[in-house]
């Protein structure tokens, strides 16, 4: 198992990446938009600070996320919560949401490290430990990341932090069948990834028959949503992988529609 310290470390890192790319902008570039529709790099900032002021709730007074999560239910539509939330937070100056970003994602590394060993903290789905939050806010910054980089036309060079990423995309396989209305196969993958290291990276029984294979990065921006399947060089045997493969969603929520082919079609179920 990962530490949860190391996670943490990797965490901030990738905070402190995606600070690095916005902290400079104008204020008429924080008004770009982004590959989300209706989402401008304010917007995306805007969210994570929301997600992470969540996540903090969760981790240090979770009687009380609790009962906001009991009257979100009862009350809001999930989807427009986000945007809505997303939306306020980009109403702000800038400079101030850029600082209440840094000031919540330190408070809820400090949350998450305090977290006793064996406790899982509540969440809009299944509770997990705090290793597990703080790995599910690696791969949401680094997809919000991407929509920001994409924004810019900044291309960044990836590192061993995917790891968490692809760790997430192949663990929310069921996840993405069930949210398609579709049955998950009884039997696991065989996921074989080449790392930025060049090493690789491999999830699942050696001898299975469904197996996926290609670049870590592409699999992460495919996992995330965040590129079309014809735009990758991934690799699918058997109809249960390749079927996977169109509708793999490592995030929460409903179906994600994806980004178009760079041909400008979508796949069958994107």
């Amino acid at each position: 198992m990962v530490e949860l310290s190391a996670v943490l470390a990797d965490l901030a890192a990738e905070s402190e990446e995606l600070d690095h790319v916005v902290a400079g902008l104008s204020d008429e570039r924080w008004a770009l938009d982004t590959p989300a529709a209706g989402w401008t790099i304010a917007h995306q900032i805007a969210h994570l600070a929301w997600t992470d002021e969540q996540a903090l709730l969760a981790a240090s007074k979770p009687d009380v996320f609790l009962g906001e999560l009991e009257r979100v239910a009862a009350e809001a539509d999930p989807t427009a919560l986000v945007d809505d939330a997303a939306a306020a937070g980009a109403r702000r100056a800038p400079a101030e949401l850029l600082d209440a970003w840094r000031q919540g994602r330190g408070e809820l590394g400090d949350a998450l490290a305090s977290v006793p060993d064996g406790t899982k903290v509540p969440w809009f789905g299944p509770p997990m430990s705090a290793a597990s939050m703080a790995t599910a806010r690696i791969m949401e910054t680094w997809a919000h990341g991407q929509d920001v980089r994409d924004a810019l036309g900044v291309t960044r060079a990836p590192t061993a932090r995917l790891r968490h990423v692809a760790h997430i995309g192949v663990r929310t396989r069921d996840f993405a069948y069930a949210v398609n209305g579709m049955p998950a196969p009884a039997e696991p993958f065989r996921i074989e990834l080449t790392a930025p290291d060049g090493d690789t990276w491999t999830w699942g029984p050696p001898d299975a028959p469904q197996r996926v294979t290609g670049d870590a990065l592409e699999f992460c921006l495919l996992v995330t949503q965040r590129r079309h399947r014809d735009d990758t060089t991934l690799t699918a045997v058997g109809t249960d992988a390749d079927t996977w493969l169109g509708i793999a969603q490592a995030f929460a929520g409903p179906p994600g529609g994806g980004r178009k082919a760079s041909s400008g079609e979508r796949g069958p179920f994107q």
